[in-house]
């Protein structure tokens, strides 16, 4: 008798299915992305035109999150600087040398920790500073070292 019992309870056990039905199961969720905050005060203003918010990959690059940025003209010179806040400082180290790899013509700044190359024959100098990625593009190494000094400063 105890056997008889033993083996129903077994059955009973086995016939359970711990999964739930196709209609109970949560639905995925969706990773909401957070629009990227408007940090405009953060550039300087000295011949600042404009500055725009940037939801996702900032200056058309697929590995950077979105950001801000601000354009500028010096007489006749067009140029932008950036500034993207990742999660924490390694997470915006990590995207720096995903730069490296797209830009060509490209030199380690040692007193940055960044990089200045050429994007599609235009420069571009990227840096980090703590959670920021940051950059000015459409100045040759020397302007945007200047550039990216004052940038930097506003970082801190």
């Amino acid at each position: 008798m105890r056997l008889l019992a033993v083996v129903a309870f077994a059955i009973v056990l086995c016939s359970c299915d711990s999964k739930p039905a196709p209609e109970a199961r949560a639905a995925p969720k969706l990773v909401e992305i957070r629009r990227p905050t408007d940090e405009s005060r953060r550039f300087p203003k000295t011949n600042l035109l404009d500055t725009v918010v940037v939801d996702k990959e900032l200056l058309g690059k697929k590995f950077m999150p979105g950001g801000t940025l601000a354009q500028y003209r010096k007489g006749k010179t067009s140029y932008e600087m950036f500034i993207a806040r990742a999660a924490s400082a390694t997470d915006a180290a990590v995207i720096l040398p995903d730069w490296q790899h797209a830009l060509t013509d490209v030199k380690f700044i040692a007193s940055f920790g960044g990089y200045f190359g050429r994007d599609l024959g235009r420069p571009v100098f990227v840096f980090t500073k703590g959670p920021w990625i940051a950059g000015v593009a459409g100045l040759e190494q020397k302007d945007a070292d200047t550039e990216a000094r004052k940038l930097a400063k506003a970082l801190e």
